[in-house]
Order: C-alpha cells, then sequence, then structure tokens
C-alpha cells in the first residue's frame, strides 16, 4: 500500500492540468512503469509481485485518490494478468507477457467497437483477421481504449474463421492507427481511452492468444469498483480539508464547526466504511480458486454498493462545498465527472441487482 499511496501523492499533484489538458501525463506512466505497479498482479514466478485480488484491490483504493484516470490505466493491466493467469490463459505467450510486465511495458484488451458496444453482451467483433500465409492480417476498429497511444501492447478481439479470438498485437506496427476522441468527455479525460484502427495489420500466427478456461471475470469488476471508489476517498477527503478551511465572514469560524457539516462528513464517511468494508472482504475471499460462477454474484454486489457510494459521496462533497466546488480551484467537480463513469462497466444498475437477485432465489 506504500507504493500506491507514493504513486496517488504524484498524481494528485499532475492531474488537474491532465483532467484540463485531455491527456495521460507521461510522468505518471514513468511512475507507473518505474515503481514495478504494472506487475503487482504477476506471479512471482515471473519476477511479479504475485499479490493476490484482495492485495491488488486495496493498492487500487489507495492509487485512484490521485488519479482516477491513470488508476484506470493500471486496473485495465491488473485485471488482464490476474484474470489470465487464473484461467490458464495465454498459453505459450503467458511468460513472455509476464517479463513483459515485469519490465513496465504496459498492456490493455481492445475489444469494443462503434457496432458491437460493449463485448460483454456477446456477438463476433467487426474487426477481423483473415490468414496469409503464416501471419495474420488484421482490420477493424476498437473504441476506448484506455491507455491509447501510451500503451506498448494490445491484446485485440477479432473475428477469425467465424471465431471470436484474442490477437496480441505490438502497438504502432505499421497499418496501427490512433485517433484522439475521448480527451473531452464527461468522465476520465486523462486516461486516452482513445479510438484505433487497423488497416491491414500484419502479425505472425504465433500471436494468436490461447484462450482461459471458462467462467467470468472476477479482477475485472472488483479493481474497476475499487478505482471509483477511492475516488470517492478523495472527495471526502477534499471536502473535509475546506471544512476546515472555509472561515465566512458572517461567521467568524470554519464551516467545520457547524453540526449539519460534521453530518454530511460523518454520513459521506460511514457509506465509503461500509462499501470499502465490503470490497475488500470480497476481494480478500476470492483465492484464485473454486467456483467463479457461484463466486460472481458477491463480486457484482460488492460492485454495486462501491459504485452507489461513490456517486453518492462525490455529489455530497459537492453540495458541501456549494458554489465554490464548481470551479477548478478545488478537486470536487473533477472527481464527481470522473465517478460517473463507474456507472458504464459492466455489469451495472438493473443487470447487476437482477444477476444477485436470481442468486438469492436460487435460480
Amino acid at each position: 500500500m506504500a507504493l500506491a499511496g507514493a504513486l496517488a501523492r504524484g498524481f494528485a499533484a499532475r492531474a488537474a492540468e491532465a483532467d484540463q489538458q485531455g491527456e495521460l501525463p507521461e510522468a505518471d506512466v514513468a511512475d507507473l512503469k518505474g515503481s514495478g505497479y504494472l506487475a503487482l498482479s504477476v506471479p512471482a514466478r515471473y519476477g511479479g509481485a504475485g499479490a493476490s485480488l484482495g492485495v491488488c484491490t486495496e493498492a487500487q483504493l489507495a492509487l485512484a485518490e490521485g488519479s482516477t484516470s491513470t488508476a484506470l490505466v493500471a486496473a485495465m493491466q491488473l485485471h488482464l494478468f490476474g484474470h489470465a493467469l487464473e484461467t490458464g490463459a495465454w498459453g505459450e505467450l503467458a511468460p513472455e507477457f509476464c517479463e513483459r510486465a515485469v519490465r513496465g511495458e504496459l498492456f490493455n484488451a481492445a475489444a469494443s467497437e462503434p457496432q458491437l458496444g460493449s463485448p460483454s453482451r456477446g456477438g463476433l467483433p467487426q474487426t477481423e483477421a483473415v490468414r496469409e500465409g503464416d501471419a495474420l492480417v488484421v482490420t477493424g476498429h476498437k473504441t476506448w481504449v484506455t491507455g491509447g497511444e501510451r500503451l506498448e501492447h494490445l491484446l485485440v478481439r477479432v473475428t477469425l474463421d467465424e471465431q471470436a479470438r484474442t490477437l496480441w498485437l505490438p502497438n504502432h506496427l505499421p497499418g496501427v492507427r490512433w485517433k484522439r476522441t475521448w480527451g473531452g468527455g464527461l468522465s476520465l479525460r486523462a486516461s486516452n481511452s482513445d479510438d484505433v484502427f487497423f488497416d491491414r495489420v500484419r502479425v505472425p500466427v504465433s500471436h494468436l492468444v490461447a484462450e482461459g478456461r471458462a467462467g467470468p471475470n472476477l479482477w475485472f469488476p472488483t479493481l474497476i469498483a475499487a478505482t471509483y471508489l477511492g475516488t470517492a476517498f478523495a472527495a471526502q477527503e477534499a471536502a473535509a480539508r475546506y471544512a476546515l478551511e472555509r472561515v465566512p465572514t458572517a461567521l467568524g469560524r470554519p464551516i467545520a464547526t457547524l453540526p449539519t457539516i460534521q453530518r454530511q462528513l460523518g454520513e459521506m464517511a460511514v457509506r465509503l466504511a461500509a462499501a470499502r468494508t465490503l470490497l475488500v472482504a470480497t476481494a480478500h475471499a476470492w483465492t484464485g480458486e473454486g467456483d467463479r460462477e457461484a463466486f460472481y454474484p458477491r463480486v457484482v454486489a460488492a460492485k454495486h454498493v462501491a459504485i452507489e457510494a461513490a456517486l453518492w459521496v462525490t455529489e455530497a462533497a459537492l453540495r458541501l462545498a456549494g458554489g465554490a466546488s464548481l470551479g477548478p480551484e478545488l478537486p470536487l467537480e473533477r472527481l464527481f465527472r470522473d465517478v460517473r463513469a463507474g456507472l458504464m462497466h459492466p455489469p451495472s444498475g438493473d443487470a447487476a441487482l437482477e444477476l444477485v437477485g436470481r442468486r438469492a432465489l436460487g435460480l
């Protein structure tokens, strides 16, 4: 946790400017690469930290207090490696991927598409790979690829031989073209979650990635939830600091002395503590073995509680600070905006509650 906290302090110093510029800071990426954080979920036998889902969750909670955007970039790498190596994915490529992560190289999946939407709902990608001799040639368009041009490696979901498969594409190969589409969005403006186009990109057939054992990805929703909940902790801290420093002339003392302010901060603290306790306990309860399908509703429930708490707390922080919260002098409006992206990561909303409800009914 000390590493995550130290990284977060550096990210926080750059977060406001990064948000205004709509750009993932080079310094943030350099810190992630040089610190070893990107290998947190890589097994120790490959030189990584071998951290469990529980440890990675606590780390993400701390990291996101500095920058939601940069923490999301890190979360994508941690969940990819955590889930893949638990389920035996990647086959002969696994050692190479792990060694690259230990060296600080940055990975992400490229799965969503303009027409397909989220791959969580099924369907074959329109991005296509065709066989040409001993090569695979990729053509298509992917959206929302967090990390953008800062990534070194893409795990691209394609249709090959009428089946959905995954290919390893080193970024910046001939035919890979990035388009800046994200910097002006509501949330995560500094995450470089841009579009990428593939114009007959050639890779060896050996870059075809082996699939893992069937079952839901427990790492993705857990680390996503930790990222947005960590952001809400930053909002609570910023609101408390404002309350201690704000001294209206009509009052003559900090607004923190007012019972109504104390009650508001108290409710923030209670909601955050409850959500954190559930999320961390759930993450630590998963040992990497067992029935993933049976455990999945617990993860979905913890994610739902965490996201709802983060949404509520970041709005409550705005209300506490009043008009001052709407300007750039305080981080509250940025934190409020960033957390709204938590609504979009599946499973969410009614779909999440229906899944949990079916398990409660034994269906």
